[in-house]
């Protein structure tokens, strides 16, 4: 089928041109008098030529010019290196291509090159093609489904006691103060206001500029020691952040809108409410963003009070060093006016990671500092430092997240899976089949985890005779019932080390569903005290 395509290609040309040279060119006399006619025959010659420009593009960004070659035989040898390299190479220049239109900055041929060599070590020898993927995926979907309803099943045969409960009094019983729901819901709600502008855009598509409209301060009112930094003329971000958070501009002390491969946005406020000082980092909303998540790659890391062999994932370790280095002198001006204070990290996805990083090389100086953390990445930090940050890093994680359970090794193992489901289904894609190395292939040798302690908050699962009620002893109707709607454990970071396929493992991370989870829980028990008061 490829092959046919690209036959067609070439006839598809030649007509392309003669259309062209038909429609806008003296070349070929023809009396067109329905100027309507004319103008349609125009623009479907120029819709072709966008799409054969498209065709030959993605052609180009596809095409592996060195074969998928098994080298089951060949692991660690020169020759395999050789390959990796070129791989690595092609990536890279498809990088260059495709993002070719982004500003360049000093450290973006650093971050093509990690996420070429890590897209390398992903598919090379595989020889999947996307349908390869997708097939897999829907039928990885379906045995896991199936092996979560055994699971299940056994339990109940067992007569298990349930893993998550809706009591939240008893999960909050053996924990220290700070770490509790309440602040939890504020802190995410200032994490969220450090996406700025386009947050509130994408919130609301239709109203967004009216509420953003009030916060705007035009650059020529703009004081000369701003505490914004690298905002655009009208400081649409600062507005941003003052809608979501509804502080005043006074309690901001900085914000630095600076958005580059391994540099993030942050804002530093002054939360009288809680009497803290608290440290908001951006999550991934730009394709740096992106860039910096897929910079996957394990790279040494060192603070005080971890173990000497701890590693980290390197694009968050470099944006938490470039961070840090802005942030000390920020600190010590905030403290220096606010000194009965408490120092609180939070963000959430990316930006979560990041803080949990900075917040490592913080706490010698700030021994009492809190994090906490949204939607952390799985693959952060290794496990005896993810051990270390349990006393003073709360994370929060909703339902069958994808970026909680996201890592390089999990990655590895979802792929794994999904040449393993193809192969039990005797199909035809039995013949795309990978050599045997690739089973055993690490592109990192250091398994990174998530940090803190995790509270994963799950929908929970009603029984059918709680979803309906019988009528006349034959029909059945819908009916509300006041059961809590969520669940939820302490959880490990072993527990999300495997990607599932699940519906809402995308939805699940959004910062609006994850607020939403968190005061639907806590309205939940509000309701309940008074029930029972009264």
């Amino acid at each position: 089928m490829f092959y046919c395509r690209v036959l067609l290609v070439l006839p598809e040309t030649a007509l392309n041109v003669m259309g062209t040279m038909w429609m806008f060119c003296e070349v070929i006399q023809c009396s067109v008098d329905d100027k309507f006619s004319s103008i349609v025959i125009q623009s479907i010659v120029l819709f072709n030529w966008v799409q054969l420009g498209l065709t030959v593009f993605g052609l180009f960004m596809v095409f592996d010019p060195l074969g998928s070659v098994n080298y089951g035989d060949m692991q660690d040898t020169p020759n395999q290196v050789r390959h990796h390299r070129k791989v690595t190479g092609l990536w890279s220049r498809r990088f260059r291509w495709a993002f070719c239109w982004l500003k360049r900055d000093e450290h973006g041929k650093e971050a093509f090159q990690q996420v070429a060599a890590l897209l390398s070590a992903l598919f090379r020898s595989t020889d999947l093609v996307p349908s390869d993927v997708v097939a897999g995926c829907v039928l990885l979907r379906v045995r896991q489904k199936r092996e979560t309803r055994e699971m299940r099943r056994i339990q109940m045969l067992n007569d298990e006691e349930p893993i998550y409960t809706t009591d939240v009094n008893k999960i909050f019983s053996e924990t220290p103060p700070w770490m509790n729901l309440e602040d939890a819901l504020h802190y995410l709600r200032l994490s969220i206001a450090a996406y700025g502008w386009p947050y509130v855009l994408y919130r609301h598509c239709f109203t967004g500029f009216c509420k953003l409209a009030r916060h705007l301060t035009c650059c020529c009112c703009r004081p000369k020691n701003s505490i914004v930094t690298d905002d655009n003329c009208c400081m649409c971000n600062f507005a941003g952040v003052k809608y979501m958070s509804n502080l005043a501009a006074d309690d901001i002390i900085f914000a630095s809108f600076n958005n580059r491969v391994f540099e993030l946005p942050f804002c530093v406020i002054a939360d009288h409410e809680r009497e803290s000082i608290v440290v908001a980092v951006r999550g991934s909303i730009s394709l740096r963003d992106i860039f910096t998540d897929f910079t996957a790659g394990s790279e040494r890391f060192e603070a005080d009070g971890l173990p000497e062999d701890t590693a980290a994932h390197k694009g968050m370790s470099m944006g938490a060093a470039k961070m840090l280095k802005r942030l000390l002198p920020v600190l010590d001006r905030a403290f220096a006016q606010y000194p009965q204070y408490d120092l609180v990290l939070t963000g959430h996805s990316l930006g979560a990671g990041v803080a949990v990083l900075v917040a490592l090389k913080l706490r010698p100086r700030y021994p009492h500092l809190k994090v906490f953390a949204f939607s952390t990445p799985a693959g952060l930090i290794s496990r005896e430092a993810a051990r270390f940050t349990e006393s003073f890093v709360m994370t929060v994680g909703v339902g069958d997240d994808l970026v909680m359970r996201l890592s390089v090794h999990s990655i590895e193992n979802l792929r794994t899976k999904i040449i393993q489901t193809i192969h039990a289904t005797k199909l035809p894609k039995e013949a795309a089949l990978v050599s045997r190395d690739v089973f055993a292939r690490r592109f990192s040798s250091a398994r990174l985890f998530t940090p803190g302690r995790i509270l994963h908050i799950v929908r929970r699962k009603r029984m059918g005779i709680e979803k309906y009620d019988v009528i006349n002893n034959s029909r059945y109707r819908k009916v509300r019932t006041t059961e809590p709607t969520y669940e939820m454990r302490w959880a490990c970071p072993e527990d999300f080390m495997e990607l599932q396929v699940m519906p809402r493992m995308l939805l699940d991370h959004l910062p609006e569903n994850v607020h939403r989870t968190i005061r639907t829980v806590l309205e939940e028990r509000h309701r309940y005290r008074i029930t029972q008061t009264v």
